[in-house]
């Protein structure tokens, strides 16, 4: 996010409605440790492995990194298993946001925990109406997003304090930031 605006801009990559955990990232990954940086960097290079095939590839194999920022969506985003490794996924391969209709609850609250990514509803059907690869932005202050090149600029769901916690890199990182819970002892 920018710290002027919070402005989250970048291409989109659009799907359709309950994209569950297990398309984000298939349960055999889940023994990679994202807490080291070659475990982070692994899980990103293997966002949305378990799409459908003949979708557009949404990993470039040659940086292990997403050329999309903005992952579009219909319903229920992120249902099926509780996997912080979904959305660690997602984060490592360079999405910042996920603009849905609505999110399965859990993973709603990995993002925000995580601090990975904003999850941001919005009042209006995207997926329809916006084109993988199209530019998006979102403006978390002003509520709205808009892409241009569709002439689109739709109301997003109030954001609120969420968007200061995944800023700050998650719940713990935003709790040490505002003294509510101790810093970490220097090793």
């Amino acid at each position: 996010m920018s710290s002027n605006r919070k402005i989250i801009a970048g291409r989109a990559y659009v799907l359709g409605d309950h994209i569950d955990t297990d398309q984000i990232l298939t349960a055999e990954y889940l023994k990679i440790n994202p807490s080291t940086e070659e475990g982070f960097r692994e899980l990103g290079r293997l966002a949305m492995c378990g799409l459908p095939e003949g979708l557009p590839a949404f990993v470039d194999p040659a940086t292990g990194t997403s050329p999309y920022q903005i992952v579009v969506a219909g319903e229920n985003f992120g249902c099926g298993s509780s996997r912080e490794h979904a959305v660690i996924a997602l984060g490592a391969a360079g999405v910042q946001a996920v603009v849905a209709q609505s999110y399965a609850r859990i993973f709603f609250r990995n993002c925000v925990s995580t601090g990975q990514l904003l999850p941001v509803s919005s009042k209006v059907r995207l997926s329809d109406r916006i084109r993988t690869g199209d530019l998006v932005e979102i403006d978390v202050e002003e509520r709205r997003i808009l892409c241009a090149s569709r002439d689109i600029q739709v109301a997003t769901e109030p954001i609120g304090e969420l968007a200061h916690i995944v800023e700050a890199g998650g719940l713990f990182a935003y709790g040490r930031a505002h003294g509510k819970i101790p810093a970490r002892a220097a090793a």
